[in-house]
């Protein structure tokens, strides 16, 4: 007996799984598959254009989801993609008047698509530094909150588009409060621990810090930080046993630092293998860009503010004045090896491999002070002040 076609439902869930997995070519397949036999399914349709949109095949993700509107016009989900979509064109007021849209259709109350509609905003506005994005993925994070007053993640997705809109003091209420109904929300905990380092209230960041595992953490920033603070506030020294499963997570997420497209496959496939693929993604795909981001936002108002200079001393001799990021790139000019690098995070990347080698220490390439401080713990300069 022949073995009968699956159903277009049938279809759509198999590709969902694959999807969840990250396993997008396949995902396609079975969809292609499906559309040969149900031409006109709405949801296959709008499954082909997630598929080409995390490929970032824009154009056909595009015609998947104006396909999948014509067929149904007021499908939330195809409104939802193509906005993204259009997006990734620089076409922001269409999309936003696509997400907008969802509103006026009555979709407030779906609270999964509320946030898949601000994340995909914050997502855009931090890879272009676009206020009227962030602004947009409040306004959906909001309403989220106001369907779903008690989600301590869309409590804490108010908190993340606040900080980047430049409203610490409300971030921080957000952020405790996201604490507050959710204590184990730890994406919330290590993006508050970091606002907090990065306004100097050290004590009420490692308070936070501390109440972490190695493993809640995807971003090396966090773990440094943390480190830095349990040393200064404990008095441990550099092998202490209390930092180990620290510099464990740090290896776990760094590897041996043989180049930057490794690390990043590396923190990849300790995604794959840890069996919540999905959050993980989500945390490496939106929080990690946001704790990055932190380190940037600070340097920036340092460098305005002129508040925040520090002196080294050079192995050859030289003392060095400025901020973090000025010091870094005066060694960076000093160094013959250096003059290879075209920027300072070539540099900093150059640099963290040779200590690593030659000292064992492992030195973050991501965040200037990090970076002359980890030096400075690996001999290679001395912190003056």
């Amino acid at each position: 007996m022949a073995t009968p076609f699956l159903s277009s439902e049938e279809y759509d869930e198999r590709a969902h799984q694959l999807y969840n997995e990250g396993q997008y070519d396949d995902a396609l397949a079975v969809l292609r598959e499906g559309l040969a036999l149900y031409p006109n399914s709405v949801e296959l349709h709008i499954g082909v254009g997630y598929a080409r949109l995390a490929r970032e095949e824009y154009a056909w993700a595009r015609r998947s989801f104006e396909e999948a509107l014509v067929l149904e016009p007021e499908h939330e989900d195809a409104l939802a993609g193509l906005g993204e979509t259009l997006l990734k064109f620089g076409l922001e007021e269409a999309g936003l008047r696509c997400f907008r849209r969802t509103l006026e259709l009555g979709y407030a109350d779906d609270l999964d698509l509320m946030l898949q509609i601000g994340r995909a905003l914050f997502r855009e506005a931090s890879s272009r530094d676009r206020r009227e994005l962030f602004s947009g993925a409040l306004e959906f994070f909001e309403v989220a909150v106001q369907q779903a007053p008690e989600s301590a993640e869309a409590i804490a997705c108010v908190g993340y588009a606040q900080h980047r809109l430049g409203d610490d003091e409300a971030a921080v209420a957000s952020l405790r409060k996201s604490l507050q109904a959710d204590s184990e929300h730890m994406e919330a905990r290590i993006y508050l621990a970091n606002i907090l380092y990065d306004r100097g209230d050290y004590d009420a960041s490692l308070y936070h810090f501390e109440r972490t595992t190695p493993e809640d953490h995807w971003d090396e920033l966090g773990i440094w930080r943390l480190v830095e603070l349990k040393r200064s506030a404990h008095k441990l020294d550099e092998h202490d046993p209390e930092l180990k499963p620290w510099e464990e997570r740090l290896a776990e997420l760094g590897g041996e630092m043989d180049d930057i497209d490794e690390l990043f496959l590396e923190v990849d496939g300790a995604v794959a293998g840890d069996g919540d693929v999905e959050v993980a993604r989500g945390q490496l795909e939106l929080f990690g860009t946001l704790l990055s981001s932190l380190a940037d936002t600070r340097a920036t108002e340092a460098h305005e503010l002129d508040v925040d200079m520090h002196t080294v001393l050079t192995k050859d001799g030289r003392r060095v004045t400025g901020s973090w990021e000025e010091i870094v790139r005066s060694m960076r000019d000093a160094d013959m090896e250096g003059l290879q690098d075209r920027t300072t995070n070539e540099f900093m990347v150059r640099v963290s491999k040779r200590a690593f080698r030659e000292t064992g220490v492992r030195v973050p390439h991501h965040d200037a002070e990090l970076f002359v401080r980890a030096s400075a713990d690996a001999g290679l300069l001395r912190i003056v002040r």
